[in-house]
């Protein structure tokens, strides 16, 4: 499924329960439908790069990139990777595929996608774009976010590198 230009996500995507999770009542189905908006908001509101937007999804910012081993903790490093992160790709955007429902989080299925056209850790841009799947747990506290903890397979990203880059790439990405 494709992001929209309007940088909004299609509306036809299932939503499904993990399997394991018991059938849920009428109380946690309405918190299931608010959790479910705050996290098409927050996908959609990063791919308008309107990262206030984004920001105010969360009880408190955090991410935690875990190939990397980076977390970003409180508005202003939730900030800088936002900048960092577009300055190397201005065109980041996501494509939802999945969304899973458990007790304390939303699971995001996609795909991040984008162009590298700014420098990334002092890789000079390649102009090459990148498909990455991902999955993402939105932990939630009530009804808002506490963290995004953000998995994908760094050997996809290698792969795509050999093909696409050179060996600075390559040492960058072996520290992942």
């Amino acid at each position: 499924m494709h992001s929209r230009r309007d940088g909004q996500l299609p509306r036809a995507i299932v939503t499904r329960m993990h399997p394991g999770c018991s059938a849920m009542t009428d109380t946690t189905g309405t918190l299931r439908n608010r959790r479910e908006a705050v996290v098409r908001e927050h996908m959609e509101s990063e791919n308008r790069h309107e990262f206030d937007a984004t920001i105010a999804t969360f009880a408190r910012p955090r991410y935690e990139i875990i190939p990397t081993g980076e977390i970003f903790d409180g508005k202003a490093a939730v900030r800088g990777y936002f900048a960092a992160s577009l300055a190397a790709f201005p065109d980041r955007r996501n494509e939802l595929r999945a969304l899973h429902h458990a007790d304390d989080a939303v699971i995001v299925e996609f795909d991040l996608l984008g162009t590298h056209l700014g420098p990334l850790r002092g890789v000079p841009p390649t102009g090459k774009a990148f498909r990455c799947p991902m999955t993402a747990f939105l932990v939630f506290e009530s009804n808002r976010i506490i963290c995004e903890r953000a998995y994908f397979d760094s050997a996809t990203i290698l792969r795509e590198a050999r093909e696409r880059t050179g060996p600075k790439m390559h040492r960058l990405l072996r520290r992942c």
